[in-house]
């Protein structure tokens, strides 16, 4: 079976652009050209891909499966035809990655100025947000989370070793209320609760005891989606914050922070890159990998 190239490359373009014209004007074509195609591969898939109306367009369940399957191919297309074009020459392209604020913080902040240096003609795109998200159905090459539990089709990198959590406060916080000597001693304490930004959940207090790994219900009346907000508030002696250590690790060596129920606190895996396996020879990404290993990375 012949596959419709030209239609699919039109299909990806109206679901990277949002629109039909936009869609048009970035393939250099006519919005009743593109139209006109967009019909003939729902006639051929035999389906709506497309829900349209006056104000938007969207993809229907079948337009986002159809896009999952042909983004990755087009990228390695176009990266193929560019790397072509520029044999001999520095590696260009571009890398979007998704990844919450922490992670940038603590991973991506000390090798970006370095590997933007070593291949300046990598466009880079950095998508802040604390959700897991679906990297394909948004348009993004790779993804980093704390953890390896990913889908299946994806692949997973080791970026840092396992990190420990902490519950910290300032000396002033704790000299006034006092320093707790068991994670039930947190009930009484005026915790700084996070609040995540895609599903408005708190971010969970986790312990560990003798009976295993458990939630500890804390309460408090300042509540905030930004790390570096709490840290601010913790700072200023407002209460106790539940994050990683290594986030706030110059605070507590300045004095400024001091950690509490260090005993009881647990690790989790570390830092992963995670991407679709259509990606792994993306040259962009691969760099990006090398650059990271080779500063100071896994």
């Amino acid at each position: 079976m012949r596959l419709p190239l030209a239609t699919l490359e039109v299909f990806t373009a109206i679901a990277n652009h949002g629109s039909l014209r936009n869609a048009a004007r970035a393939l250099g074509l006519k919005p009743s050209t593109v139209s006109h195609q967009l019909k003939n591969l729902e006639d051929r898939i035999g389906t709506a891909l497309f829900i349209r109306t006056t104000r938007s367009i969207n993809l229907t369940e079948a337009g986002r499966a159809l896009l999952r399957g042909t983004s990755p191919a087009f990228e390695q297309i176009a990266e193929a035809f560019e790397s072509a074009r520029t044999t001999g020459h520095a590696a260009r392209g571009s890398l979007k990655l998704a990844l919450p604020e922490y992670a940038y913080d603590l991973v991506v902040a000390e090798f970006l100025p370095s590997f933007r240096s070593a291949y300046p003609e990598i466009h880079v795109e950095l998508s802040l947000a604390d959700a897991f998200e679906d990297i394909l159905d948004t348009g993004l090459h790779a993804g980093i989370r704390l953890g390896d539990l990913i889908a299946q089709d994806m692949i997973a990198i080791r970026l840092t070793d396992p990190l420990r959590l902490a519950v910290v406060g300032s000396p002033e916080y704790l000299e006034k209320v006092g320093v707790p000597c068991t994670p039930e001693d947190l009930l009484v304490h005026e915790c700084i609760r996070y609040r995540f930004h895609s599903s408005g959940d708190f971010a969970p207090w986790k312990v560990e005891g003798p009976d295993g790994a458990s939630d500890v219900a804390v309460t408090g009346s300042l509540v905030v989606n930004s790390l570096s907000v709490a840290v601010d508030a913790a700072r200023r002696g407002e209460g106790l914050i539940y994050l990683l250590q290594d986030y706030v690790a110059k605070d507590v060596l300045g004095g400024n922070l001091v950690p509490v129920l260090q005993e009881f606190m647990p690790d989790v895996p570390g830092f992963f890159l995670y991407f679709p396996r259509a990606y792994r020879e993306m040259v962009p990404l691969r760099l990006f990998v090398d650059h990271i290993r080779q500063h100071g990375g896994q």
